[in-house]
């Protein structure tokens, strides 16, 4: 295309942005700065504190505030205009469906979650919209182009599932302090402020006795009338006193590991430290968010408190979360952003470790634990941005042959930091835009219906209204338009066991699962198999026959937000065995099919975000070049330490930077890398 055909079909593009965090600010930024004067924005999320470091379109006044609307607003002031049409809400929203999808010419990724960028990949293969999909975590950073017919779609790759531990090693036998962190977040901050109905197995014990049941049933219900400075301590002395007692009484479990010591609220804080313990109306910093720290003179979140210290958290934070939040008790889930839920589960987390003998931490390196947090680099998201609006100006040009997967590196390997290379063609067996036939291993005979629905359905197909049929037997539908008898009797139908259904599923049945939001449909041929190992196979089911993409919690892969979770390395599929390595072709190789080249399966980087990035094939280990390692990072160094309040000021300057820095590292790999 000439440049002024260029310059047209910039302008009278219409973009969908999903995502105004870290990458999305610099990406509207930049989308505006390039010409693109149609930009719709979709964020659930509000300004935090912390999101001031690195996105740079919202100030101290806007904590609170939609970052749609808030960066709509920022844009505007240098671009007044061009369109922005910001939506304050959730992408999986039902006004956010197939007919909405197609009226843009393509959508761009920003987004925080493995669960949400399944759904906007499927509702861009169903409204036949080109993708461009991003991720960073730390210095690392990726872009993926995925066009539906020409190249892969999201979930053709592999997406291995984050570490996991047994519930087992979590109750009874922690060795790592992320042990006591997810036993905190997990288990202890569920059973007090969660939904109390869900199973929980803060009691599972090392002895299953009847009288120790007996003893733990109602102790965390708290009565109406009982002060929050009794119940404190009781729920401190019943979690880190009798139930390490109770476990110090299998002998047999501590013959080869090092004994807990039980800890009482008494042995630590003399009566009267716990009984007034802080001050309310110190309880609110000055950004008006609920603290326990600043009633107990805690001010720096990086220092580790001690023993006594942590205690004192705990209790504060139990009790403002009785004083001052009563209403979510009940409700309440752990959000890295709680600053109320960071420091109870950080104060519970030290005091189960303190009994294990586990090293504490500090609130900085345990809420980096609990949110699976790698703290994120601004400039990575400055990088990754400009890659997007490259890949998607070839997107409007329809330069399929140009279109590349770029990967920005923390060292230069073959001289450079971003590492290009071609997209690959459709994976045959994925099940969502090949529509593979899955295959489920289950026991027919005592798995419930709620069990295939919450497990495969939701969880690892990530359908959110999902539509089950057996033949032309309706089994289960979920949606708000159903009426109240049909509903009723598909909940009835829930707590049934698959062989007893109105429609028997036995071995050999072919289930239909449908989710009409997303035009998915796929078919799962069910397989009875009696016993399954409750350490590699802990749902009771496997699934086979697809590229494992399980849900997290929470959490998280990166905007910009930047998470990790430690796994080994390749592709997986649901059964948790590495999948073989299959031929990928390129979309070169597509259009001349008479000199394929196999490429292999992309591999996961060790340590790296695991939802989002994904090495390029044969990238060896490069030695580190320290005068580019050392200009990135002391670069980010440099915008963190001038902060929000000097970035307006430096805007020029850093524009100007990225402009080199794409000269220096853009220009060597326009064509792809073959030495």
């Amino acid at each position: 295309m000439e440049p002024d055909s260029d310059m047209a079909a910039v302008k009278g593009a219409k973009v969908l942005m999903v995502g105004a965090g870290g990458i999305g600010c610099e990406l509207l930024k930049t989308l505006a700065l390039s010409g693109f004067e149609d930009i719709h924005i979709i964020d659930m999320d509000t300004i935090e504190v912390s999101n001031l470091n690195r996105q740079f379109l919202f100030r101290q006044c806007h904590v609170g505030q939609s970052k749609a609307k808030v960066a709509r607003d920022a844009v505007l002031k240098f671009k007044p205009h061009i369109n922005i049409t910001p939506y304050h809400a959730n992408v999986k929203n039902p006004e956010f469906n197939i007919e909405f999808f197609k009226q843009f010419s393509m959508v761009l990724n920003g987004l925080d979650n493995l669960d949400a960028r399944r759904h906007v990949n499927r509702l861009c293969l169903a409204a036949e919209v080109p993708l461009i999909e991003s991720g960073t975590t730390g210095l690392l950073g990726q872009v993926t182009v995925h066009v539906k017919g020409k190249t892969e779609c999201y979930e053709c790759q592999g997406k291995p599932t984050p570490k996991t531990y047994p519930v087992c090693t979590i109750t009874n036998t922690p060795s790592k302090f992320v042990h006591c962190v997810v036993w905190a977040k997990d288990l202890l901050f569920a059973k007090l402020f969660g939904d109390r109905s869900q199973d929980n197995d803060l009691n599972v014990r090392s002895s299953d006795s009847v009288d120790a049941s007996k003893n733990t049933e109602d102790v965390f219900e708290r009565n109406p009338d009982e002060d929050p400075e009794n119940y404190g301590p009781r729920i401190y002395d019943h979690v880190f006193g009798y139930n390490i007692e109770l476990a110090l009484s299998n002998e047999e479990t501590w013959k080869h590991r090092k004994k807990p010591r039980p800890i009482y609220v008494n042995d630590v804080l003399p009566e009267k430290s716990f009984q007034k313990n802080g001050y309310l109306e110190n309880s609110i910093d000055v950004n008006m968010a609920i603290s326990a720290m600043p009633a107990l003179g805690l001010k720096s979140p990086q220092d580790i408190w001690s023993l006594a210290e942590n205690t004192k958290v705990f209790l504060e934070a139990l009790s403002l979360f009785i004083k001052k939040r009563v209403k979510d008790i009940g409700n309440l889930t752990f959000d890295k952003d709680d600053q109320l839920a960071v420091e109870f589960v950080t104060a519970a987390a030290n005091i189960r470790a303190s009994s294990f003998g586990i090293p504490m931490h500090s609130l900085f390196e345990t809420k980096g634990i609990a949110g699976n947090i790698v703290h994120a680099v601004a400039t990575t998201n400055a990088i990754i941005a400009g890659l997007i609006v490259i890949e998607a100006i070839k997107v409007l040009q329809g330069d399929f042959n140009n279109y590349r997967m770029t990967y920005c590196l923390e060292c230069p390997t073959k001289k450079m930091l971003l590492m290009p290379i071609e997209p690959f063609e459709a994976n045959e067996s994925c099940y969502v835009c090949s529509e593979t036939p899955l295959i489920l291993e289950i026991n027919t005979r005592t798995s419930k219906l709620r069990d295939f629905v919450e497990k495969i359905v939701r969880n690892k197909l990530g359908m959110n209204l999902p539509l089950i049929m057996h033949g032309a037997n309706l089994i289960f539908e979920d949606g708000d338009d159903i009426e109240e008898d049909v509903a009723s009797n598909y909940a009835r139908n829930l707590d049934k066991v698959l062989a007893e259904l109105p429609s028997p599923v036995t071995s050999g049945t072919v289930l239909t699962v449908e989710d009409l939001q997303q035009e998915l449909t796929c078919n799962i041929n069910i397989k009875h198999r009696e016993d399954f190992d409750e350490e590699k196979e802990p749902d009771g089911m496997v699934l086979s026959g697809w590229i494992h993409t399980e849900r997290a919690n929470n959490n998280q892969s990166s905007n910009g937000e930047s998470t990790s979770s430690k796994n080994t390395n390749g592709p997986y599929v649901a059964s948790g065995r590495p999948l073989v390595s299959g031929t990928k072709r390129k979309l070169s190789e597509m259009a001349d099919r008479e000199n394929p080249q196999e490429v292999e399966d992309i591999d996961v980087v060790d340590e790296a975000e695991v939802f989002i990035l994904e090495v390029p094939p044969q990238v060896p280990k490069a030695k580190k070049v320290k005068c580019f390692v050392t200009l990135r990072k002391g670069f980010t160094y440099l915008m963190s330490a001038l902060q929000v309040k000097c970035w307006s000021h430096c805007t020029n300057f850093f524009s100007i930077f990225f402009f080199f820095f794409f000269l220096m590292f853009c220009l060597p790999v326009r064509s792809p890398c073959n030495d």
